[in-house]
């Protein structure tokens, strides 16, 4: 069974897995991160791991029974009682359910555990999986975007107690 786990020191290995494994799949939908990521990767895994010491981020991955990366589920920019969702799933992984889940989990860590009332996400047009997560977890359009040249939508999510996944109280 699927886990969500905060990240720690210990997943570098298996997150720079997960991100090699899956570098051609996800620049179909976002810009690939380019060479530099990976030749750099210990130095970006500290620094992600320094910045949620400080609250100013909250990184989550979806971990298998075998220690495998199956996603990314980071909160960044926290100030102020909201944040910005952002997340990516292995390619393998998608189509069963586990990214609806892993940010339903996700929303109920970003109210009850860091104490936030709004998550805002945005996603391009051509993931109509990313899309489709959002909505299904009560995320509500707020305005169009473009993310590295491609047109996209912004939503945000109300977190307060009460409100349902679907946004409703």
């Amino acid at each position: 069974m699927p886990e969500l786990q905060r990240l720690a020191a210990a997943h570098a290995a298996a997150l720079l897995d997960f991100e090699r494994q899956n570098r051609v799949y996800f620049a179909r939908f976002i810009p690939d991160r380019g060479d530099d990521y990976f030749a750099s990767f210990a130095e970006r895994h500290a620094q992600l791991l320094a910045d949620q010491a400080t609250g100013s981020d909250h990184f989550h991955l979806l971990v298998d029974d075998d220690g495998a990366v199956l996603g990314r589920f980071n909160l960044f920019d926290v100030a102020g009682g909201s944040a910005d969702l952002g997340f990516r799933m292995a390619e393998h992984a998608t189509g069963r359910g586990l990214a609806t889940a892993a940010v339903a989990r996700i929303c109920d860590l970003a109210r009850d555990e860091y104490g936030l009332h709004r998550l805002y996400a945005s996603a391009a047009l051509v993931n109509p999986g990313s899309l489709t997560v959002l909505r299904r977890n009560g995320f509500t359009a707020v305005g169009e975007v473009v993310l590295s040249g491609r047109p996209g939508i912004r939503h945000a999510r109300d977190l307060a107690p009460g409100v349902s996944r679907s946004g409703r109280r």
